[in-house]
C-alpha cells in the first residue's frame, strides 16, 4: 500500500488497514467500469459518500458508527476493485469470502464489529440501490423507467436535491478522509 503497509489479501489484519490507503484506492476505482458521462470517472469513493448520505436520510437517528459502516461498505474494493454483480457471481463464493475477510478487518480497524447487524446491512443495501439508481439516471445514460427495472424506483423524498457531481480523484479522496474523520470524532 502507499502507506508502506503490506496487506495480505488472504489473511488481512486490522493493523494493516489505513484510511489513507482506502481513500486513495477508492478514489481511483471507477464505478460502471468508467462508462459514465463527464470529465472524471465516478469513483467508488464518491459512491460511498453518496451511500452514507442516503443512509442518513433512510435512518436519520442512526448512530455515527452505522454511518461509518455505510461509508466503508465498499472499502475492500480499494484493493480488489469494483466488479459488477454478474462477474462476482461468475467468480463464485471465493470472491464473497475474500470480500468478507477484508470487510471484517476494515471494520475492526475502525472500531466497528466485524459483522454488522442485519437490520443495518439492509438499510445500507437500500442506500446502495438508491445510489445505483441515481448514478444510472444521472451519469450512466439510463432512462428512469429502465433504472426502475434494475434497481427499483426510489422514494422521491430520499433523493430530493441529490445531484451527482464528478470531481477529480484527489478532491474525492480528501472528502472521503474528512467524512471518515468526522464520523470517528462523532463516535
Amino acid at each position: 500500500m502507499l502507506s508502506g503497509r503490506r496487506l495480505d489479501l488472504l489473511d488481512p489484519t486490522p493493523i494493516d488497514i489505513e484510511i489513507d490507503d482506502i481513500a486513495h484506492g477508492l478514489a481511483f476505482v471507477a464505478r460502471w467500469n468508467g462508462q459514465t458521462r463527464g470529465d472524471f470517472a465516478y469513483s467508488v469513493a464518491e459512491h460511498s459518500l453518496l451511500v452514507e448520505a442516503l443512509f442518513r436520510r433512510i435512518d436519520p437517528a442512526a448512530p455515527p458508527k452505522w454511518c461509518l459502516a455505510a461509508l466503508l461498505h465498499d472499502a475492500p474494493e480499494y484493493v480488489i476493485g469494483d466488479m459488477i454483480s454478474p462477474v462476482k457471481a461468475a467468480v463464485g463464493p471465493g470472491y464473497s469470502e475474500l470480500d468478507d475477510r477484508l470487510t471484517s478487518a476494515v471494520h475492526l480497524r475502525f472500531g466497528l464489529p466485524a459483522s454488522i447487524p442485519q437490520q443495518v446491512k439492509r438499510k445500507i443495501k437500500k442506500a446502495d440501490k438508491i445510489s445505483a439508481w441515481l448514478e444510472a439516471t444521472q451519469i450512466a445514460g439510463f432512462a428512469p423507467a429502465e433504472a426502475d427495472k434494475f434497481f427499483g424506483a426510489p422514494d422521491p423524498t430520499l433523493i430530493k436535491g441529490l445531484s451527482i457531481i464528478l470531481r477529480p480523484p484527489v478532491d474525492v479522496r480528501t472528502a472521503f478522509v474528512k467524512r471518515h474523520q468526522d464520523l470517528l470524532e462523532a463516535i
